[in-house]
């Protein structure tokens, strides 16, 4: 039940988030918070990462849609199994990050994402990620770092 309410918290906090930032962060518009750390700003990403695959939304939807499945058939499957919490975890951050990203490519055709992270890397600046991002990334290496301890 515990990671059911993780991924639902996840879904949730982010469809908040990204809907205050719709609201009340205009396109172009920047502010720095965490002591210039973090930079919020509004974009909309119609791909994946780093704007990939954006002229092939169809496509993209299909395969986020086919990828939320599997991982969703996978979280069933390891459910019963208390000695993969690591791997449910890791499933359980995917499918949370993965199902809003998809809410937001299905209802309105891109992906709202919100800050970037001040670093003194160039690059890594012009990155804009929302909470969804960071809980697929994490996912993904909790869930293979448990399958290769396992």
């Amino acid at each position: 039940m515990k990671f059911a309410i993780l991924s639902f918290t996840i879904f949730g906090g982010d469809f908040f988030l990204k809907t205050y930032m719709e609201r009340h962060l205009k396109g172009g518009e920047e502010k720095e918070i965490c002591r210039g750390r973090i930079l919020l700003r509004r974009h909309h990403n119609s791909g994946m990462a780093l704007n990939m695959l954006k002229n092939c939304r169809t496509a993209l939807k299909i395969i986020c849609g086919s990828m939320l499945l599997l991982l969703g058939s996978l979280w069933f499957i390891f459910l019963g199994r208390k000695e993969n919490s690591g791997i449910l975890l890791g499933l359980s951050l995917l499918l949370g990050g993965g199902a809003s990203n998809f809410y937001d490519r299905i209802s309105r055709g891109y992906v709202i994402d919100y800050f970037s992270f001040c670093t003194p890397f160039r690059w890594l600046n012009q990155i804009v990620f929302n909470i969804s991002d960071l809980c697929i990334f994490a996912g993904a290496i909790l869930g293979i770092w448990n399958c290769e301890r396992g």
